[in-house]
């Protein structure tokens, strides 16, 4: 990566500031995103005072190892100069994302991302950019993502699978009362906080749709609900992420998703007739999330709120530790 590069514009948030210890680092976003709504309007005045628009290049950056690879760029791990703050650059290629088409679902993910603010959501402090790429500052969560740990721990505990459900599903609540639906929950897009805390990621397929109806069919096939692959064309809402939230829960209990198949006819038959099987060795409580979820009707979908307060939540996570 060059070391000087010369920056159009940038937007950044006041919220980088010096802090040399990881744990402290990640904790500077763990506060109530609900408080920070109902807050919103009467600090609105006093955050207008305060708020400052700062101009950055890469130069006031180290940049360190690289943290991933994806189709338009890569993410490194970085810290500012001045502040010593740890975050993680992305950075994305102008060039890839005219070839693929995608300068309009970037900018979607980037206005959306900005502006969420829930201790559940990786932070997505500013951006700035070049003639010829894109830097994202984002939220820096030490253990990466959480289909590597998956890959690893084969399973999870029930204890780790109820609190991640637990955040996911707060996290996604909020989103939903702001009218964003996710539209494409996976592993690959939820990383896991040094904390041991769970952060949605990645917003690429994410919408702002305040009539909260849609027809564009995106996400991953293992994750896509019946009314996506549907062929009459149907329209769909935020309860798509409902039914990711059950396909994950599976796949964090049992360590594959329930309609997985070689053959990718196969899996969308499956989708379509909403047809697993749960193993025996998947505790009840967990099982009656999975199935309350997988439902083919999305109206007939366990709320997100249900989901939270479920008996398998209440016993396997201690929201106070």
């Amino acid at each position: 990566m060059a070391e000087n590069t010369t920056v159009d514009a940038v937007v950044i948030d006041n919220k980088i500031i010096s802090n040399e210890k990881l744990e402290k680092l990640e904790g500077d976003s763990q506060t109530d995103g609900k408080e920070n709504v109902q807050n919103n309007e009467s600090n609105k005045e006093e955050k207008a005072k305060d708020d400052k628009v700062k101009m950055w290049k890469l130069d006031n950056f180290e940049i360190g190892r690289n943290l991933g690879k994806g189709k338009f760029g890569n993410v490194y791990l970085a810290r500012e100069k001045k502040s010593h703050f740890v975050i993680a650059l992305k950075v994305l290629f102008k060039e890839q994302i005219e070839r693929f088409q995608v300068r309009v679902q970037i900018k979607r993910e980037i206005e959306i991302q900005f502006h969420l603010r829930h201790p559940n959501i990786l932070r997505l402090y500013g951006y700035f950019y070049d003639d010829t790429r894109i830097y994202l500052i984002l939220e820096y969560a030490a253990r990466g993502t959480l289909f590597n740990y998956l890959q690893k721990q084969k399973r999870l505990t029930d204890a780790v699978a109820a609190k991640y459900l637990y955040q996911l599903t707060d996290a996604l609540d909020y989103c939903h009362g702001l009218g964003v639906i996710h539209r494409d929950i996976k592993p690959e897009n939820l990383l896991i906080t040094v904390r041991d805390d769970l952060k949605i990621a990645d917003f690429g397929w994410s919408v702002y749709t305040p009539d909260s109806r849609r027809q564009t069919v995106c996400g991953t096939l293992d994750y896509l609900p019946p009314e996506m692959i549907s062929q009459n064309n149907k329209s769909y809402d935020s309860k798509v992420d409902h039914w990711s939230v059950g396909v994950l829960v599976y796949e964090m209990l049992v360590g594959s998703a329930p309609f997985g198949d070689a053959n990718s006819k196969n899996t969308l038959l499956k989708i379509s007739q909403a047809r697993f099987t749960i193993p025996d060795f998947v505790h009840k409580k967990a099982v009656d999330v999975i199935q309350s979820l997988l439902k083919i009707a999305p109206s007939a979908r366990a709320s997100l709120s249900d989901v939270k307060n479920s008996e398998y939540v209440k016993e396997f996570y201690n929201k106070t530790e």
